[in-house]
């Protein structure tokens, strides 16, 4: 284990002692899967010129972070739809993107926004043009894998075909966009409808990933990174009514 592996692990414990002393620690360490075997939790965040820092970053923390509150094994990796190699983002942030599009690999696979102010810059909308990552999403559904989205990461959804007559949510300023291309508009922080999940926002990356933290990991796991991080989720998430009830 490397320093900064070390530190985070013992604030990681820290955090768990917080809130609930001994008992805390123990069950921080319970993922909602205790007792069965399960497979690793493979997280592909997708990257492209002009992605927002903030909207790649924060889900990739989250989720990084979400090992120390688990026996799961988590695997959190950057791809991108034209293979490995560095990524410039929207501030200047150079990234290195070291894996291959593999989406038949993954258990989420989750869209950043960046650039949809700026249609003639490197972001959403020269993607969009481009056609290349929208047919990549697209090929990419299957059964077992989340589609997921932050901010205006949704309108590459949108662009690909999945989010015609399904729940969804972006930016406020993408929303008229998203209603136009087929998109169900709902008024919330992070919108579930099972197989894909999207957030509206900038920093509703933190959320959509706590969100898929405690949906996928279990709630010990959500509250722990939220201790550890210093940050509790905000805002509604909207999920389908159940069955039987108004």
């Amino acid at each position: 284990m490397n320093r900064r592996s070390m530190l985070r692990a013992q604030v990681a414990v820290g955090a768990a002692a917080a809130w609930g002393g001994a008992a805390g620690v123990a069950a921080a360490a319970q993922p909602r899967s205790a007792g069965r075997p399960a497979g690793p939790a493979r997280v592909h965040v997708v990257m492209y010129e002009g992605v927002e820092e903030l909207d790649f970053a924060a889900p990739y923390e989250v989720f990084a972070a979400a090992r120390f509150f688990t026996d799961r094994q988590i695997d959190v990796r950057y791809v991108s739809a034209s293979g490995p190699g560095a990524v410039r983002a929207a501030y200047g942030t150079q990234v290195k993107v070291e894996h291959a599009w593999a989406p038949r690999t993954a258990d989420i696979l989750l869209v950043p926004g960046g650039g949809y102010a700026r249609r003639d810059s490197p972001g959403v909308w020269a993607e969009i043009r481009s056609g290349v990552l929208p047919g990549k999403l697209a090929a990419a559904v299957r059964p077992g894998l989340t589609v997921s989205a932050v901010c205006t990461g949704t309108m590459l959804l949108a662009a690909a075909g999945l989010t015609t007559g399904r729940p969804c949510t972006t930016h406020h300023k993408a929303r008229p966009d998203l209603a136009e291309q087929g998109g169900l508009l709902k008024n919330a922080r992070v919108v579930d409808d099972g197989d894909l999940v999207t957030a509206g926002g900038i920093t509703s990356g933190l959320d959509l990933a706590l969100w898929l933290v405690r949906r996928e990991l279990g709630a010990d796991a959500a509250t722990g990174v939220e201790a550890m991080l210093e940050y509790e989720a905000r805002g509604t998430v909207w999920t389908p009514p159940t069955a039987g009830r108004p």
